[in-house]
């Protein structure tokens, strides 16, 4: 009888602690980390800024016409960003609080993209002039150079030596990589689903993007060289702009359901497809294009839910 109280016991409190884990799992993932993105309300588009797990929402931008497309800085300080308040979608920069906001590039045609490189001197972005191509300039908009037409959606490496993008060829929206000169183009992916958005891990041992599938967008990773791609989503329902937690363990995107009014809103999975949470929590707005900030904030050891998290996170599969 003794036995069964005690086996009782070990049950109930094992219960508990995979009940604590899942919550800190689905409310603390990447803890310390801010997540920028763009707030569709009342027909415009504003900067925001949340917590990773949704809360602390505030606006950055502040400003009546369409900002959007996000990019944070690698140390954390800035944001990049596109506006249309000089008549046309340019290239932005403001500080992370959403100060000292300043346009840096113009010209007609429209901007969108922007993705700093790892040491923050450059930002490369794609001009949507008709038949796109990619442009590269330093971080204060000077020395702009032109990559190869039909080119789109740059993301850097972690190591600064490559740029992944989405080229289209006779065959459709395929990803690639090249170097950061524009030249030795590489062909990663060759399934016809018509590819977005790629994104480098921070170890830039794999690439997440979306691809449609059987009528719907998803949510893939592949190995950084092409291989063993991996689909991480697969309900009805539309997913893109996947976006990877500083640490790697988990990755926020965007999924769209057909038919309801502001049904676009931020979700998070880890980073073997192990759905967690929706992020977006605010009724009649759309929440998009989300992007972690790259330095998390510094979390104290003794800290027992960070001790917590560190222990239960699951590694992702090997993809190389």
């Amino acid at each position: 009888m003794r036995f069964g109280r005690t086996l009782v016991s070990f049950v109930g409190l094992t219960v508990m602690l995979l009940s604590a884990e899942l919550w800190l799992i689905g409310g603390l993932a990447a803890q310390g980390s801010r997540i920028v993105f763009s707030n569709l309300v009342f027909d415009n588009f504003e900067i925001y800024v949340m917590d990773a797990d949704g809360g602390n929402r505030e606006n950055l931008s502040n400003h009546p016409v369409d900002d959007k497309d996000p990019d944070w800085s690698p140390d954390g300080t800035k944001i990049a960003f596109v506006s249309r308040r000089s008549g046309g979608y340019q290239i932005c920069v403001m500080d992370a609080d959403g100060k000292n906001q300043i346009e840096l590039t113009g010209g007609p045609e429209r901007k969108a993209d922007p993705d700093w490189s790892p040491d923050g001197g450059k930002i490369a972005f794609t001009v949507l002039d008709g038949i796109n191509h990619i442009e590269v300039m330093d971080a204060n908009g000077q020395n702009r150079v032109r990559f190869e037409d039909r080119t789109k959606q740059p993301s850097w490496s972690p190591d600064g030596g490559q740029i992944a993008f989405v080229f289209r060829n006779d065959e459709g929206n395929e990803i690639y990589v090249m170097g950061i000169d524009g030249q030795r183009p590489e062909r990663l992916t060759h399934d016809l689903m018509g590819k977005s958005n790629p994104s480098f891990s921070p170890d830039g041992r794999r690439i997440a993007y979306d691809a449609s599938h059987k009528g719907f967008r998803h949510i893939f990773v592949m190995g950084a060289n092409g291989k063993n791609p991996v689909r991480l989503t697969h309900n009805n329902e539309d997913h893109s702009r996947p976006t990877w937690s500083p640490d790697g363990g988990t990755i926020a995107y965007v999924v769209s359901k057909a038919g309801i009014p502001f049904g676009r809103k931020i979700h998070l999975m880890t980073a073997d497809g192990k759905y967690l949470e929706q992020l977006s929590k605010v009724r009649d707005v759309i929440d998009d294009q989300p992007d972690f900030n790259p330095v998390a904030l510094a979390v104290s050891p003794s800290s027992k839910t960070a001790a917590i998290w560190g222990r239960l996170k699951k590694r992702a599969p090997d993809l190389r």
